[in-house]
This record gives structure tokens, C-alpha cells and sequence, in this order.
């Protein structure tokens, strides 16, 4: 596992696969792949806020960049075609080229978008019927930091490494009695200089 990436998540370095993942009903199809496992277009759109056939078309669209791949069905049944996600999750650097990191802002408006779309849904669906030992442990933190762009990479990369025994427990099946899935959203937005 890399330093950098001690999830193994899916490294996306070019900028028209991030492009192309910027697309709403995109994100989601991997998101759900990523969270379910393997599913038909026409299961995965009543997920996704797309027809099957668009939702077949935009999961063709993700397997020209290696994000989905086709998956056998799990019946035999060579009717349908299953897709997966090729990783749990995946990660980008903002690319250094104008036509890179116009793709990379595209990805990451539509990544926050759909957080804060999935932080209401939880608010609204999930918080009003949890238990309260899990509701006192949804957290919720606005705290500022005066940092370089050094000590912020640092920061990053100790809470991966703190968080990777959890991230791949699953695989390794080591899923203790009462573990459920907990989603952490991290956002670190970089402030304006005065």
C-alpha cells in the first residue's frame, strides 16, 4: 500500500476520467457500486435518477477508464450484464495543467455536491432513528487551522493511515460484532490569504 493512497483506492491521473466522473449520475453509479457491490444498469438506476438505458451508457462511459468492469451475474444468467467497481474508492491530485485542474474542479464541485446532498438525506432519514449510542458518536466539527501546505499534506496523510485498518477491515474480514458503516466526509478548504 502506498503512503499515499493506504486504502488502495483507484488513482485517477487523467484529467478527461475526471471530467467524465464529474458527471452527477456518473458518481453516483460508482458510489453505489462502491458501497453495494455489483449490479445491473437497470437495479443501479433506481438509485441513480437515470433510466436503465442511461444509466447502461454512463457505466460504458466508466469502464473506458477502468473505474467499473464487467462482473459475471451472479445467477449464470448472460442476459444481464453486472458491472463492479474496479476499488472501494478512488483519489485524484489536482493536475497542474489549466485543462487538468479545470477537470479536477469539475470532479471535486460534483464529489461536495453530492456530500452535502448525502449529509441532508442523513439528517432527514437516518439521525431522527438512530440509537443514541451511534447518535453520540455522529460528529460534527468546523475548526481552523494555521498550517504551510507541508504541515496540511502531513495532516492528510496521518489521518489515512489512522483510518486504513478500518477502511479494508472488511476485506480482510476482520468486521467485528457491531460494527456498521459509518461514512466520514472530509472536507479541507484552504482559506483566501488576506
Amino acid at each position: 500500500m502506498s503512503l499515499r493512497n493506504p486504502y488502495g483506492d483507484f488513482e485517477i491521473t487523467d484529467p478527461q476520467a475526471m471530467r467524465a466522473l464529474a458527471h452527477p449520475v456518473r458518481l453516483a453509479a460508482l458510489s453505489w457500486l462502491q458501497k453495494n457491490g455489483p449490479a445491473t444498469a437497470t437495479r443501479l438506476s433506481e438509485h441513480v435518477g437515470a433510466s436503465p438505458s442511461v444509466t447502461s451508457w454512463h457505466l460504458r462511459h466508466l469502464a473506458t477508464f477502468g473505474l467499473v468492469v464487467d462482473e459475471p451475474s451472479p445467477d449464470g444468467d448472460k442476459r444481464q450484464r453486472w458491472w463492479k467497481a474496479v476499488a472501494r474508492g478512488f483519489r485524484y491530485e489536482m493536475p497542474d495543467t489549466p485543462e487538468g485542474a479545470e477537470a479536477g474542479r469539475l470532479l471535486r464541485t460534483e464529489m461536495m455536491n453530492q456530500s452535502l446532498e448525502t449529509t441532508q438525506r442523513w439528517l432527514a432519514e437516518t439521525e431522527p432513528n438512530l440509537e443514541p449510542e451511534w447518535s453520540r458518536v455522529a460528529g460534527s466539527a468546523n475548526t481552523r487551522l494555521l498550517v504551510t501546505a507541508a504541515e496540511a499534506e502531513a495532516i492528510e496523510s496521518a489521518i489515512e493511515e489512522l483510518l486504513a485498518p478500518y477502511v479494508r477491515r472488511r476485506d480482510a474480514g476482520q468486521t467485528p460484532d457491531g460494527a456498521r458503516s459509518l461514512r466520514l466526509i472530509r472536507l479541507s478548504l484552504p482559506e483566501a490569504t488576506d
